[in-house]
């Protein structure tokens, strides 16, 4: 028999009984009872009971063994007693009287415990992931990751794509988030820096003939934390292929998309959908006007109305403050709240408005509860509608679709900031008021993406989204738009994949021809110059004969994080850092001596103390 396992703790049924075993793994929990000691044994597979009688030689010892000890023991399986079977376990119908126990390593007082998974401070958690990553919950996490990726690449392959492995040290880039910087040791003063993504590296690729890439990507920035994003490293399925229109990006990513989706929906029992029929489609202008988020939550069913028109004449609505804000430019936004005036209490209302002041630094969020009229109409006697004239009252109301009982949210101020606290109100009321389908996976692409916005700092037309992306139109549509407002309505062939209110990624149609590409900086304000000395590389390997291309990279975290139902990316990340991006384990960073700093010809700056308060 092997030294440690003739089987895994989790695969013995009664189809075993009467065969002798070898077990190893972890003393998970032990019960003391007064004719026996029941030690539940586990590994990565599962959980064994294993039973020992007061008459083994090593019974003080197995007493002694303290919790995630390593154990091995050895014996007979035999079937349970009916009213012993546990039906959450596959191994539950059996158990295993040890005639043998070896105490493989004594586990030492635990700073945290694996058993229950009670919560604990993060610090300790990540001081000692080794054992938070013995917990349940998080070790099947890791594992779902794994089967995913697994499934990931299995379809890539299957679409016919070619997994190729691009450089991890390369230059320096001037767009994006703040690059790491690695120094050359052989090129003194110099710095490799690790990639934020492949992004050139999988457009030289469809340069140089590959046609249909995919990776598994690892990147990385020097960004700050956040739920959804680790500081400094994360993973993507890069994907990008050539000749091919936005149409064919899709077609060949919503199969991998919802395959992989349908694939895990019922991981550990969620039992989770995903509607019939291709992503839905929405531009991004439609997304800001009905969800106030280029990443909407379609299983939200609230929709935002823009409702400036019904508040310019403060004549008929008894409210100038929405006219003021009008009348310098501005918008105000309805998010409907049905049923929450018969519903809720006043204080569901003024807590949104305590909500949106803390939470979003808004000045306030308006609100008005609407209740049957004595002359049987409908009224509200909160300040926002409380004095509006009954008819101008009763065009509102029938323009929103709302009556008697229902509530209504108001956010007013530029249109930005109108549309971006409306937006995170709706999500928030949709929560609040239960409105959000359970059990579903809703994806949407988002579409027609302005190609420049205005930079209000520098009063000038700049890049909305991504510079290298193909303009709607091509070169005539950048030629013919000679004012801002033509170059503020043109569009790109940039789309976001979203699924449940996440952002699984950004893609484009890239611009391939260096003359559209200089014309489209030109109109950022940007001379050739500029994009030579920044671009010249890629724009270079243009004028070589580039293939149309385009294509996408779904981050590979957070489609673990929706299948996993888990609120933070440190749930499915194996080593992550804390906030502060610091590995609390490993006790990176760290200083290095100054032999190190010798040999890569660095010199350290006395640091700056930084400002308190």
């Amino acid at each position: 028999m092997h030294a440690y396992r003739s089987h895994t703790c989790g695969e013995l049924t009664k189809a075993q009984t009467g065969e002798r075993v070898k077990l190893s793994g972890w003393l998970h929990r032990r019960r003391e009872h007064p004719n026996a000691l029941f030690i539940d044994l586990r590994d990565h597979y599962g959980v064994t009971q294993v039973v020992v009688y007061p008459s083994a030689s090593f019974y003080e010892e197995a007493k002694r063994a303290t919790a995630e000890s390593v154990l091995t023991i050895e014996g007979e399986v035999i079937a349970r007693e009916a009213d012993q079977v546990n039906p959450e376990l596959t191994t539950g119908e059996i158990e295993v009287p040890a005639t043998e126990l070896k105490v493989e390593s004594l586990a030492a007082k635990l700073p945290l415990p694996v058993f229950g998974e009670p919560e604990y401070p993060e610090d300790v958690r990540l001081r000692h992931r080794y054992l938070d990553l013995r917990r349940e919950t998080l070790h099947a996490n890791m594992v779902l990751r794994s089967d995913v990726i697994t499934s990931l690449r299995r379809r890539m392959v299957a679409q016919g794509f070619t997994e190729y492995q691009t450089p991890i040290l390369t230059a320096s880039s001037p767009e994006g988030a703040r690059d790491f910087l690695v120094p050359s040791r052989l090129h003194p003063g110099e710095f490799y820096a690790l990639p934020q993504a492949p992004q050139q590296f999988k457009q030289l690729l469809m340069i140089s003939g590959f046609d249909r890439y995919f990776q598994i990507a690892p990147c990385f920035r020097d960004e700050d934390a956040r739920a959804d994003r680790s500081p400094g490293e994360f993973y993507q399925l890069d994907i990008e292929m050539s000749f091919v229109e936005q149409d064919d990006v899709f077609n060949a990513i919503e199969p991998v998309m919802r395959g992989v989706f349908e694939e895990f929906a019922d991981w550990h029992g969620k039992n989770r959908t995903m509607p019939d029929g291709p992503f839905p489609r929405i531009p991004y202008a439609e997304a800001m006007a009905k969800y106030g988020s280029d990443k909407p939550d379609l299983r939200n069913p609230l929709e935002l109305a823009d409702v400036t028109d019904f508040f310019k004449d403060d004549s008929k609505t008894g409210f100038g403050i929405f006219a003021k804000i009008i009348a310098g430019g501005g918008k105000v936004i309805a998010v409907p709240a049905p049923k929450s005036a018969a519903e809720k209490s006043r204080k569901f209302f003024d807590d949104m408005d305590k909500w949106a002041k803390k939470e979003m630094q808004a000045p306030g969020l308006g609100y008005a509860r609407l209740k049957e009229a004595d002359n049987g109409g409908v009224d509200s006697q909160d300040p926002v509608l409380k004095n509006f004239e009954p008819g101008h009252l009763a065009g509102l109301l029938e323009y929103l679709g709302l009556g008697a009982g229902d509530g209504i949210f108001f956010s007013a101020g530029k249109y930005t900031d109108a549309y971006k606290l409306a937006g995170a109100a709706r999500d928030k009321v949709g929560e609040e008021l239960g409105l959000i389908e359970q059990g579903i996976f809703r994806f949407c692409w988002i579409v027609d993406f302005p190609m420049y916005e205005w930079d209000e700092d520098n009063k000038k037309v700049d890049f909305s989204h991504n510079p290298f992306s193909m303009p709607q139109g091509g070169l005539e549509a950048l030629e013919q738009a000679d004012t801002v407002e033509k170059q503020l309505d043109l569009k790109a062939f940039q789309y976001d994949i979203v699924c449940n209110g996440i952002e699984l990624s950004s893609g484009a149609i890239r611009n391939h021809r260096p003359d559209i590409m200089l014309k489209a900086f030109d109109l950022a304000g940007y001379g050739s110059e500029v994009v030579e000395e920044e671009f010249g590389g890629m724009l270079n390997a243009f004028r070589y004969g580039a293939p149309p291309h385009g294509g996408i990279a779904p981050g590979v975290d957070r489609i673990v994080m929706l299948l996993a139902d888990a609120t933070n990316i440190r749930d499915v990340t194996l080593f992550p850092m804390n906030q502060q991006a610091r590995d609390l384990m490993m006790g990176a960073p760290s200083p290095v001596d100054e032999k190190q700093l010798r040999e890569l010809n660095i010199r350290l700056a006395p640091q700056v103390k930084k400002e308190q308060g």
